[in-house]
């Protein structure tokens, strides 16, 4: 249906169309009904690109390890943690921190906390490997789509990258920083002592 003369009416029945589609919130929760295609998981499915996470490989046999790190610089630069975590398959499987000094920047920290979570990856033998972090600026730079500016992050971005070389697969992925909390937690850890 087209509205030569008035768009706002042709918004309102799209608005109109789309909310009706949505269950009321007075509406029983088993009265709603969910369908779910279980075929769709059984085959896996590859990221098309290094920084789509979303299509992570599924499969009932596989374990897949997600790396969570965050630094922290009180003062910018300041007193620095960092803080990294290792899922397996959405289970805490390590967690570890570590003071940086008191004189650094949170780039700087967020590189050691990626630095931290890439050696106990390895350590642990894993082979194919999912990083998020909150800072952009660390994401971007290890994905290639920003350069390596800061003569104080070239050492610690080098590092980060000859460590990447050492998984099958590595993918980097930004994350916002309340799907961070536990990696922020632990990077704050021994500043605040």
């Amino acid at each position: 249906m087209r509205y030569k003369h008035n768009p706002n009416q042709y918004r309102q029945t799209k608005i109109l169309d789309f909310f009706s589609k949505i269950p009321s919130a007075t509406q029983k929760v088993n009265e709603i009904k969910v369908e779910f295609n279980t075929n769709k998981f059984k085959n896996k499915t590859k990221p098309k690109t290094d920084t789509d996470t979303e299509a992570m490989e599924i499969d009932e046999d596989r374990n897949i390890y997600v790396l969570r790190f965050d630094g922290a610089s009180k003062g910018n630069p300041g007193k620095a943690g960092a803080g990294a975590v290792i899922y397996l398959n959405n289970n805490e499987l390590w967690d570890g921190s570590k003071y940086i000094g008191n004189r650094f920047t949170c780039n700087y920290a967020e590189y050691s906390a990626l630095i931290l979570g890439l050696k106990e990856a390895i350590n642990r033998n894993i082979k194919i490997l999912y990083v998020e972090g909150d800072s952009q600026l660390v994401i971007n730079q290890l994905n290639g789509k920003f350069k390596v500016k800061s003569k104080n992050l070239i050492d610690l971005y080098t590092e980060a990258k000859n460590l990447s070389k050492k998984f099958d697969k590595i993918y980097f992925k930004h994350i916002y920083r309340q799907f961070n909390t536990r990696a922020d937690e632990l990077a704050n850890l021994l500043i605040n002592k």
